[in-house]
């Protein structure tokens, strides 16, 4: 575990000052990367997926459990240092991938593990990137958990309900297939540079049933949202797929929904009656 004072002399030898763009804030509390490994119930012979290594506090933490690990970093300095100083030792149990979690939302995890949905997500967000970068791992195969740390504004709309303002696109994907088992508060002083926010470890649990949305339903769903304070009934009639769009609110009168109500409003039941292809 890296200290606050280990964590800037190795960035001063590096010559790296942390990029805000990245959300490069680096974790130096070791209670926290050991509460994240208690949340995510790590155990030798697990597959994780990590997004953001940084300097590979939690990586290492992750390895000397005995869990396999597939991470992806977008930096290529800290690329670099993760190669020379985790890859050498962890040679079998690691494997890092350099570029874009969004674009590769299970950091190079093969085909064939991804699919049996055995794997777990443990990983420090990069702020930036939380909300799309889960948006596209949702789409499938999904992990048996997901441990992250995010934003606190990001963890509560994760979990928020129907009728409160977090409540959006990716409350209803997420919400859909995982339930909230657990969550922890941390500090931004638990970070190098500080952020101005707080932050907070969620931990997810995969329902027995998941529901995953079709690419289509999940773009018409994010535009509806980009318009909340306005009613659903108005937004529909603008939308290209709006016939389609009419008969499910047609299908959702039947549980009290109205055309007059906000996005926000509709109950997670009735956008899981939104199935376009």
């Amino acid at each position: 575990m890296l200290t606050l004072s280990q964590t800037r002399k190795i960035l001063a030898k590096l010559g790296h000052e942390p990029r805000k763009a990245l959300g490069q804030n680096y974790l130096v509390d070791a209670n926290i990367v050991r509460k994240s490994l208690e949340l995510a119930e790590v155990k030798a012979g697990d597959v994780i997926v990590e997004v953001g290594p940084g300097l590979g506090t939690l990586t290492q933490s992750l390895l000397e459990a005995g869990a396999k690990v597939f991470a992806i970093e977008a930096d290529k300095t800290m690329f670099a240092y993760q190669t020379e100083n985790l890859l050498k030792t962890y040679l079998d149990d690691l494997n890092i991938t350099l570029g874009d979690a969004v674009d590769k939302p299970r950091a190079g995890l093969p085909d064939e593990i991804a699919s049996r949905g055995d794997f777990k997500i443990v990983a420090n967000l990069p702020y930036a990137i939380s909300t799309p970068w889960l948006e596209t791992l949702i789409a499938g195969p999904l992990p048996k958990s997901i441990t992250v740390m995010v934003q606190k504004e990001a963890g509560d709309r994760f979990m928020a309900e129907s009728g409160t303002k977090q409540f959006g696109a990716v409350s209803i994907f997420l919400q859909s297939a995982y339930r909230r088992a657990k969550a922890h508060s941390v500090s931004s002083s638990c970070f190098h540079p500080a952020p101005k926010v707080d932050s907070m470890i969620v931990h997810l649990e995969r329902l027995n049933n998941p529901f995953c949305f079709t690419p289509v339903s999940r773009k018409v769903i994010r535009r509806i949202f980009t318009q909340r304070r306005k009613q659903i009934g108005g937004i529909v009639r603008r939308l290209d797929e709006r016939e389609q769009l009419e008969s499910w609110l047609e299908e959702i009168a039947s549980l009290g929904i109205s055309p007059q109500s906000r996005p926000e409003q509709v109950p997670l039941e009735a956008w899981q009656k939104l199935t376009l292809e």
